[in-house]
């Protein structure tokens, strides 16, 4: 019996908490899991550390959608890391819904899972299912993205990447080009994530705090890219419609819409990272390959590889631990800067 096998003979006795599960009632069921429990502690040298700390622990995980290879990449690495950590996950896609997201989050609360965790699509709304799972005795965990709520401790802790200073860096970058180019003034225009979505609102943020006090810089408009590559192409060929070549500088929240809107550059005749400055974020292997061709001038790197924090911090919550309320990895940014020849795969 490999360790595999004593995770799922635990897990198995869980009964009714993972849906298709058999139940063990009355003394039988009392016996059965001490026998099981002696075995299997025998068998405790195989397998991770962390597994075997905690090899009972449900995690219900409500994904916002797959709009992009970061998602993707997020969502895949959430899978590997519960897999290595013997965690039993629950993963549903709420495909860009908040509804689905409510949902979802409803039904972890009925099957009672140990910890929640979940990558909301927008701020507001939660209250009333946050407050559900609170009643029903359940930690919940926001991953890359925040919420906003009436009340206080709905949800325990945030993990995720510092948004606001990826809009710093992005215009501390564009500062550090500008000053090289000698340019006197430069006209700017953003392509912003969905709508009242937390990166959306921060990376805006330290963006514009950050040029705000450069004469030279100047937003010319904001648009809505949904953080979708196509989304990004639409606004950037409306952007160049009404604009023409009064832009000197696209600040785009995400690789996704970037890339969509490079084609459109390139359509009108134009030169993106020459004729037009390219400022995006994320740092997936696409965007990093463009960036190498010299046709985006900067990324501010946003990681998704959050599973391992996760499932660490998850395993704290259903010992009763007390975490940090904000968790944020180590990020860089990659740029026409530096020499990007031994940069590592991505992964993403």
């Amino acid at each position: 019996m490999n360790y595999r096998d004593e995770n799922e003979c635990i897990l198995n006795i869980k009964q009714s908490r993972i849906p298709g599960k058999w139940r063990i009632l009355g003394k039988a069921r009392i016996l059965l899991l001490a026998l099981c429990l002696i075995f299997c502690t025998g068998l405790s040298g195989c397998g991770t550390k962390e597994a075997a700390e905690d090899p009972e622990l449900l995690l219900g995980f409500s994904q916002l959608g797959s709009e992009s290879a970061w998602r993707i990449g997020n969502t895949r690495d959430i899978e590997k890391k519960a897999g290595e950590y013997g965690v039993s996950l629950m993963l549903e896609n709420a495909n860009q819904k908040q509804e689905n997201q409510i949902a979802a989050i409803r039904r972890f609360i009925a099957y009672k899972v140990d910890v929640i965790a979940f990558s909301p699509i927008v701020e507001e709304g939660w209250d009333n299912v946050l407050k559900e799972a609170k009643e029903a005795g359940i930690p919940v965990i926001l991953v890359d993205r925040d919420v906003n709520t009436k009340e206080e401790g709905l949800t325990t802790c945030l993990i995720g990447a510092d948004f606001y200073k990826e809009g710093v860096m992005a215009g501390e970058y564009l500062i550090r080009k500008t000053n090289a180019l000698g340019k006197d003034h430069v006209k700017i225009v953003e392509i912003t994530g969905t709508e009242d979505s937390t990166p959306m609102r921060q990376r805006q943020a330290g963006f514009m705090d950050t040029i705000r006090s450069d004469s030279r810089m100047e937003v010319i408009t904001s648009v809505n890219g949904d953080f979708l590559k196509s989304r990004g192409a639409e606004c950037m060929r409306e952007l160049l419609k009404t604009y023409g070549n009064e832009i000197d500088v696209v600040y785009s929240h995400n690789d996704e819409m970037t890339l969509g809107a490079l084609a459109e550059i390139e359509k009108a005749g134009l030169t993106p990272g020459k004729d037009i400055i390219i400022i995006s974020i994320d740092g997936g292997q696409d965007a990093i390959n463009v960036l190498k061709e010299g046709k985006i001038n900067c990324i501010v790197e946003c990681t998704p590889m959050l599973g391992s924090t996760l499932m660490e911090t998850a395993q704290k919550l259903k010992r009763g631990e007390t975490v940090d309320k904000l968790i944020h990895p180590e990020e860089r940014y990659f740029s026409d800067e530096q020499d990007l020849t031994n940069l590592e795969p991505r992964g993403y």
